[in-house]
């Protein structure tokens, strides 16, 4: 973990309720996509933990989800102002197992550090199927990104208006991935978890109190017992994860 002053670079809008925000400054304690940083608003008291969508030398971008005060706050943030941001936190994907042929899912904000993960997987010669859900045709991000990449995911949207008509699972038949890694809303997590027969590793996102596991807010069970998201995850194991009904 690393403490650093970051300067916002960009904050533009991707869909209604998504921006991308780019950040500058030190991303050296970023090692692996699914990581995340925490963000010191100005006005609020608690951090605000955010998925890296990709990095490089120069610095970070994530995508966030306007959802209430905190990332209301965070669309008026403009080029140039200052960030404290924590980050390097986390565990991370684990990309020497991906094997052959991976498989890449994400839902809603989800789709997020898919494309980091994607990015460092071709680097590694190694081309993954991606699939992204969202709700509808408005929704979509980061479609473009993925194209420069040379990846054309498939998409599904519940309402058909783009893409399969759908759920990720229903883009899943007839695949058969060496490994998957998915990050989204817990039902789509245990969903594809229960579809795909290959071994994997899933993302989640919870509510954070602190973000480096001192106050064990954001807890899941596991076959070893309760786990901290923010510091023994956000990346489980798919055989870890005990589901609750």
């Amino acid at each position: 973990m690393k403490q650093s002053k970051y300067i916002v670079k960009e904050n533009t809008p991707l869909s209604p309720r998504m921006s991308r925000l780019r950040l500058l400054g030190d991303s050296s304690a970023i090692t692996r996509p699914g990581q995340f940083v925490s963000l010191a608003l100005p006005g609020f008291f608690l951090r605000r933990p955010f998925s890296v969508c990709d990095w490089d030398a120069s610095g970070v971008q994530l995508v966030y989800e306007q959802v209430g005060k905190g990332t209301g706050a965070m669309r008026a943030l403009k080029e140039g102002d200052t960030l404290d941001v924590l980050t390097g936190l986390g565990n991370g994907f684990d990309l020497d197992r991906a094997g052959a042929s991976p498989l890449l899912v994400g839902g809603g904000s989800g789709v997020s550090p898919m494309l980091g993960l994607a990015r460092r997987l071709l680097v590694r010669g190694v081309k993954p199927t991606v699939v992204l859900g969202f709700a509808s045709r408005d929704e979509v991000i980061l479609r473009e990104d993925f194209r420069l990449l040379g990846v054309t995911p498939l998409f599904t949207t519940a309402d058909g208006s783009f893409g399969l008509r759908g759920l990720v699972t229903d883009a899943l038949a007839g695949l058969e991935p060496s490994f998957f890694y998915a990050c989204g809303p817990v039902a789509m997590l245990r969903a594809v978890a229960e579809k795909c027969e290959a071994d994997g590793q899933l993302s989640f996102d919870a509510r954070m109190g602190c973000g480096f596991g001192v106050c064990m807010g954001c807890t899941r069970m596991t076959q070893s017992g309760p786990k901290r998201v923010c510091r023994d995850g956000p990346v489980f194991d798919k055989e870890e994860i005990v589901w609750e009904d």
